[in-house]
């Protein structure tokens, strides 16, 4: 993988695409909060408990944390995370039939459990990849399914092109191809769909001299006054929050923004999201979609809310053309997240199906 190590903050035409990260970043960790209440439990299968838990040195400064549940004798699949500064979470593992899978969650480096928390240096996108490949080596895993949502599925992608000879499957939903026809879209829709909370964030600014731009949102996020540091992140953080689903309560946003207990996650999210977002993910632009024939011929599945003002559709739409064979499922009455009723159903029963294919 070639990686863009230009930063780019100096450059405006990429702004809305760096925000773009953050709000998918931040609508992440809202899912944390929400999870339990949105899914019907019968749509999952039972909670389990992973039967081994661990930590992997990816480098120097750098330990992930894994874990392994379900069948150790299954099909594995790795869950990768959203974000980038995402975590899994327990309800991750209920998406899979634990007789018939070997569920392989992991914290994507500076997140979660991993250690150090939130730290940037030796992290970036070819480091995300080269632990997926160092976490399949050490659990001596052939192929492998990935499921990714989000940030996730942008990691999956990268990850197949440069180990094609690992893939057995994709499962990937809410599709960001970080492009430029995702920033014009997301644009659009903020500033039709949440004008108000744009501009009273805005409004919060110190003075005149910052803008609403990467260096200065980071600045923001870096504060000296740690009260209003904090203000900076909740609204912003709301924002994500907002644009995550379609059904919403902007009551339960607002109680776990106030916690306390969230607010380390939420911290850990923008910086890493930020860091990743003012670097252009390290990807060139369009180099997944130039890259997709690296990609072997198997069972993949795209899972995409019809109504997901994060990612759109057509950008799910546009990678599925370009991957004969795909199966592409537009889910109606669903947005992003990947814990909305509609989307878990659907997420579910594309498990099954690759099941039954095996």
């Amino acid at each position: 993988m070639k990686l863009k190590r230009n930063n780019y903050c100096s450059n405006p035409k990429r702004f809305y695409i760096r925000v773009l990260l953050a709000i998918i970043s931040v609508s992440l960790v809202f899912e944390c909060s929400k999870r339990d209440n949105v899914i019907n439990e019968t749509l999952l299968w039972p909670e389990i408990e992973p039967f081994q838990t661990g930590y992997i040195k990816v480098s120097d400064m750098h330990e992930i944390y894994y874990e392994l549940s379900g069948n150790p004798d299954g099909i594995p699949v790795f869950v990768i995370h959203g974000g980038p500064g995402g975590a899994c979470s327990p309800k991750m593992r209920q998406f899979f039939n634990p007789q018939k899978y070997l569920i392989v969650l992991h914290d994507q480096r500076g997140c979660g459990k991993s250690m150090p928390n939130a730290e940037l240096k030796d992290n970036n996108t070819q480091a995300l990849v080269e632990d997926i490949e160092r976490l399949r080596v050490k659990l001596g895993l052939d192929k492998i399914i990935l499921f990714g949502g989000s940030w996730g599925s942008t990691l999956s992608l990268a990850y197949a092109e440069n180990y094609p000879e690992n893939i057995k499957a994709m499962v990937l939903r809410g599709i960001f191809l970080v492009t430029r026809a995702e920033e014009q879209y997301f644009y659009s829709t903020l500033s039709n769909h949440f004008p108000e909370l744009v501009q009273q964030f805005i409004e919060s600014f110190p003075d005149s001299t910052y803008g609403l731009n990467d260096s200065d949102i980071f600045k923001l996020f870096q504060y000296e006054d740690e009260e209003q540091r904090s203000l900076y992140m909740k609204q912003f953080n709301k924002i994500g929050a907002m644009a995550s689903g379609i059904y919403v309560n902007e009551n339960v946003i607002d109680t776990y923004n106030d916690s306390e207990a969230n607010f380390r996650q939420i911290y850990t999210m923008q910086l890493v999201s930020f860091y990743y977002y003012a670097n252009g993910c390290f990807l060139e632009e369009g180099q997944l979609l130039k890259n997709i024939g690296n990609i072997p011929d198997v069972p993949i599945f795209i899972v995409h809310g019809r109504y997901d003002m994060i990612c759109p559709p057509l950008i799910a739409y546009k990678l599925h053309k370009s991957m004969p064979g795909s199966k592409l499922t537009i889910v109606e009455g669903a947005g992003h997240s990947m814990f909305e009723e509609p989307i878990a159903e659907e997420l579910v029963l594309t498990m099954k199906e690759l099941g039954v294919l095996e």
